[in-house]
């Protein structure tokens, strides 16, 4: 199984034809950012806030490019109003990976984060169709999440387990 790591999630989004990364990067996520950084082919898009990374993402789409959106559960949080707007009133296939932080600590109890008690039951309410990724899942699943909602013409998301 190929690793969830920089250069393979590059490799995944390029063959997606992924063309923007728009993030802010942190925790699991923050680690992808040197293969991110030096990709070909993608530019990596910096924002101040993740409300920002959908509609910097619905404008890219809108020109015809290929975005995601790459932000942890604290951010989908934040990000309800841009994310209700794009993906709902403007109906925008846009595709994000949300890192849930303390997501294993949470199945095992040892947790106070209550990150993972939400963002599940978030996207549910958002109608966002999802799949969860955690260490048994390669960038290829990614790759293969993204593709599925592509064929689709849906937005789509990954819970990525950190």
């Amino acid at each position: 199984m190929t690793p969830m790591d920089g250069p393979s999630l590059v490799a995944a989004l390029k063959s997606c034809g992924i063309t923007h990364v728009i993030w802010i990067p942190d925790t699991e996520l923050g680690a992808w950012e040197p293969a991110l950084s030096a990709a070909d082919g993608i530019s990596l898009v910096r924002v101040c806030r993740e409300g920002e990374a959908f509609a910097v993402a619905a404008g890219l789409h809108l020109g015809g490019k290929k975005p995601i959106v790459l932000i942890q559960c604290t951010g989908l949080f934040e990000a309800g109003d841009a994310l209700r707007n794009v993906l709902h009133d403007m109906k925008l296939p846009l595709f994000f990976v949300v890192g849930v932080r303390s997501y294993y600590a949470h199945q095992q109890g040892t947790t106070a984060d209550t990150c993972p008690v939400f963002a599940e039951p978030i996207l549910r309410a958002w109608q966002i169709s999802y799949v969860v990724l955690d260490d048994r899942h390669s960038a290829q699943d990614l790759a293969d999440a993204y593709r599925q909602a592509h064929v689709e013409n849906r937005a789509g998301a990954v819970v990525l387990a950190e």
